[in-house]
């Protein structure tokens, strides 16, 4: 039952509010960093300051929240059987999206363009999700805890340049102003699966599809229901406004 119901909740326009709200935090978290970095860009904090301490700590939550989300989603809208056409249409959103990061980000950083970011990884790593959709929740979660295990113990020399950094098993990782590998990301996709297995099992998903979701709570949700669009289009705006402030101070 659950499955269903939540395989309609995801596919039919019956979005579930919770997970909408759960992306739109995680998107409040990326423009904070997104923030800092632009600061740290114009020279307002000190070279380094987002890629060391607690900076760092809070991007890698950031981008794992996105990913573990992707997981729970991919078992929500392809838990009771996999719907290719959404498969294949959120795979090219995705994508061509990527292909715009990428571009823009050469253009700006040609030395340290995003080759392999977050739609990047989140394109590919849901691809190897649907492989493995029909395996049991205790399954999905061991493969999360295996590949983590694997990044921390293999780094291979032969796999330092881009062509295959990519992968995460490379010794050194690439100049890159957003880099996010296979392993150990695709971790947080399988987390993120087992965990809405679980999840659905208990009848979390099946209660959530029946709670009446206010005003509040639907505004709350609805960056979550535009979260690649508000990805594309944060840090140009960002970038803007502390151009703009730059320019009125200096």
């Amino acid at each position: 039952m659950w499955r269903a119901g939540a395989e309609m909740a995801e596919t039919a326009g019956e979005r579930l509010a919770l997970i909408d709200v759960a992306r739109t935090v995680a998107l409040l978290g990326m423009a904070v960093f997104h923030f800092a970095f632009d600061l740290e860009l114009f020279g307002y904090l000190e070279p380094g300051t987002t890629v060391t301490g607690g900076w760092a700590v809070f991007a890698r939550l950031v981008a794992g929240s996105f990913l573990f989300l992707s997981g729970v989603s991919l078992v929500l809208a392809h838990g009771a059987a996999i719907r290719w056409p959404g498969v294949w249409r959120r795979l090219g959103k995705l994508v061509a999206a990527a292909a715009l990061v990428s571009a823009g980000t050469y253009v700006a950083f040609p030395q340290a363009f995003v080759f392999f970011g977050i739609l990047h990884s989140i394109a590919l790593c849901s691809l190897i999700g649907l492989a493995v959709i029909r395996l049991p929740a205790v399954a999905l979660l061991a493969l999360a805890v295996a590949v983590v295990l694997v990044d921390r113990t293999v780094a291979l020399e032969a796999f330092n340049s881009r062509w295959l950094a990519w992968t995460g098993l490379n010794a050194v990782n690439p100049w890159a102003v957003d880099f996010v590998p296979v392993f150990p990301w695709l971790g947080a996709v399988l987390a993120g699966m087992g965990a809405g297995k679980l999840a659905g099992a208990a009848g979390l998903w099946e209660r959530a599809r029946v709670m009446q979701a206010g005003p509040w709570l639907r505004r709350l949700a609805w960056p979550g229901r535009h979260s690649l669009v508000i990805y594309l289009v944060h840090q140009p705006v960002l970038i803007g406004l502390v151009w703009a402030g730059t320019m009125v101070v200096r």
